[in-house]
This record gives C-alpha cells, sequence and structure tokens, in this order.
C-alpha cells in the first residue's frame, strides 16, 4: 500500500468521499495516504502520550458515521501509565489533513495489569454504536478470571452510544443493562479482540 511508514498496523477511511486511507502508526501517529502518495505530516501525532510498543500502543481507529459534519474520530490506545484509552479526537477547522491533538476527550480509562492482551478494535456498527474490543488484561491464562467476570470491562466486546451523555450513554438493550454485569458490555469471554468488523450485508 505505502512505504517509509514505522510499524503499520490499521488501516481506515473517513467515509467522507475524499479517497483517503488513514493509517495508525503503533507508536502514535496516524498518517494519511492520499491519491497513492504518504503525506509528509501525520493526521495525528499523539506519540508523547502513548507507551508502545509490544502489545501496547495506538491500537484502534474509528470515524464518527457522520465525520463529514461533526469531524469525530476515536481511538484506542495504550497511554504512558499503560491504561487503555478510549479517546474522541476532532479534525481541524482549518486543515481537512490535520487532526487537533489537544481536542482529546476521554470516553473510558481502564487499567491494565499487564503489558499485552490489551484489544485494540474500534468499530462503529450499522446500528450507530461504537463498539470496542478490550483484551483480558494480559499474562498467561487470564489468571484473574476477567474474560469471565461481568464485573470489569477486560475481556469484553463495549457497545456504548457516543452521541448521548456527557460521555457516552448505554444502548437501551445491552444484555446487562438492568442487572448481573456492567452496563457496557455487549459480549463477554473474549481473551484479545483485536480486530473486528460488521458483515456489510
Amino acid at each position: 500500500v505505502a512505504s517509509g511508514l514505522n510499524a503499520p498496523i490499521g488501516i481506515a477511511h473517513a467515509g467522507d468521499g475524499s479517497g483517503r486511507l488513514f493509517i495508525l502508526e503503533q507508536e502514535g501517529k496516524i498518517r494519511i495516504l492520499q491519491d497513492g502518495t504518504l503525506l509528509a505530516e501525520p493526521f495525528l501525532d499523539i506519540s508523547d502520550r502513548v507507551g508502545c510498543c509490544g502489545e501496547r500502543g495506538l491500537l484502534g481507529l474509528a470515524f464518527h458515521p457522520r465525520y463529514p459534519e461533526n469531524g469525530y474520530f476515536y481511538v484506542n490506545y495504550t497511554d504512558q501509565d499503560r491504561n487503555t484509552v478510549i479517546a474522541r479526537f476532532q479534525v481541524s477547522a482549518e486543515n481537512p489533513d490535520r487532526a487537533e491533538a489537544g481536542s482529546e476527550q476521554r470516553l473510558i480509562v481502564l487499567a491494565q495489569p499487564y503489558p499485552n492482551h490489551n484489544g485494540g478494535a474500534v468499530v462503529f456498527g450499522p446500528d450507530g454504536y461504537l463498539y470496542l474490543g478490550l483484551g483480558d488484561g494480559g499474562s498467561g491464562g487470564d489468571p484473574h478470571g476477567y474474560g469471565q467476570s461481568t464485573a470489569t470491562l477486560l475481556g469484553k466486546i463495549l457497545r456504548i452510544d457516543v452521541d448521548q451523555g456527557q460521555l457516552y450513554a448505554i444502548p437501551p438493550d445491552n444484555p446487562f443493562v438492568s442487572s448481573g454485569g456492567l452496563p457496557e458490555i455487549w459480549a463477554y469471554g473474549l481473551r484479545n479482540p483485536w480486530r473486528m468488523s460488521f458483515d456489510r450485508l
């Protein structure tokens, strides 16, 4: 696809008709590929706040379904304190090829007990909700049993509504809305949901 990239681990598009591809670099940059050319300046550079590497770093990216109107996109990264951070950023009003690093709005900050199995998936579903893949915290054999516990967000796929609430709201049909587990949880018992997608049909 392109050369001159540093640890590229993901690729996405903004759904804005521009034809641009946005490439994640694990150490904390999002690069733009436009008409086969890699732009010199990154779309976003948060390498100063990302803890890398191994299975940590800037791990996931999804653009809001209404990105052409609101300029919002969402990332999953490991910070320098080894927390998983789910955050929203916004594109610059002056330059569509640059995002505002200072626009970060953190939705979820979750401590990671080990440096592996941080997950990373960030995907908008056809229902407009944001789905997040979080690993079980790492080590070997899930020693804390996080994957099977509905009292932690680790080892899960989460489903949240980023268009409601102060930071986000809980979709009313999430399985643990009423009782028995954390309301963000959509699916549990996962090891390390690194990537996922929705069937276009």
